[in-house]
């Protein structure tokens, strides 16, 4: 244990500066980043801005939402994630796992492996025990080098009334909270 703890220790700072809480000022900025950003992939939803204030706006023990801004003032960055707790029956010493769950993570202005190492820390900071990430949208591409682990099942998605082409992950972009 003692291996393991040294082996996926994160650091408390994060590797990029300039990460802030979102906030309703920034709804905007994060529905028109939010809305390129899904136009890359075949399967995606669609966000109205009261939908992502909604969704994004940060919220204890329901979601996490952080932005980056450049130098225009503008969000240029996202990391989300949302809490989904889970009871640890019959321990005396523990009542609770805190998991937290990668929603959509927007990077611009740096690199995807560095904003998601950003999002293991923030996630850390704020006591979860557990970072989950599914291999969707381009996550795949940093999971390794960030030390995910493979998870034991898979995910099925169910879509009705929807016409929907055979798709890889790497094409999906839709996380079901």
């Amino acid at each position: 244990m003692a291996r393991a703890k040294i082996f996926y220790n994160l650091p408390n700072e994060l590797p990029i500066s300039g990460f802030r809480p979102m906030e309703e000022k920034d709804v905007n900025d994060v529905y028109i980043l939010l809305d390129e950003y899904l136009k890359k992939f075949k399967v995606h939803g669609y966000y109205s801005k009261e939908e992502v204030a909604h969704w994004f706006l940060p919220r204890k023990n329901v979601i996490y939402s952080y932005v980056k801004l450049d130098k225009s003032n503008k969000v240029s960055d996202l990391i989300s994630f949302y809490c989904l707790p889970s009871s640890i029956l019959q321990s005396p010493k523990y009542k609770k796992l805190m998991a937290a769950y990668s929603f959509f993570n927007i990077n611009t202005s740096c690199e995807l492996k560095d904003l998601m190492k950003c999002a293991l820390i923030l996630a850390k900071n704020e006591k979860f025990d557990v970072y989950n990430c599914l291999n969707i949208m381009e996550n795949e591409s940093v999971l390794k080098d960030l030390l995910f682990g493979q998870g034991d099942g898979t995910l099925k998605y169910y879509l009705w009334n929807f016409v929907c082409p055979k798709t890889e992950p790497k094409d999906l972009a839709l996380v079901l909270m």
